[in-house]
């Protein structure tokens, strides 16, 4: 399954590291955040929860990019 949501970031390199981040959370097959959107999206693995695979994407952002934002 596949999913879009609204970000926001200040920069392209936070962009990068929070794509990074969402990419390296568990139950995410693949994602890709568009700075210039403003739009993460988000590929799932199979049987994912979503809503807590993307609860601890927010929490992997948040190590890298505190002042991001994904708009659940």
């Amino acid at each position: 399954m596949k999913k879009t949501y609204k970000v926001e970031v200040d920069c392209a390199n936070c962009a990068a590291k929070m794509e990074e981040a969402v990419k390296k959370t568990e139950g995410v097959k693949d994602a890709a955040l568009s700075f210039m959107t403003l739009k993460l999206k988000v590929e799932f693995e199979e049987g994912a929860d979503i809503e807590a695979v993307m609860q601890n994407a927010l929490k992997n952002c948040k190590k890298v990019e505190d002042d991001c934002e994904i708009f659940l």
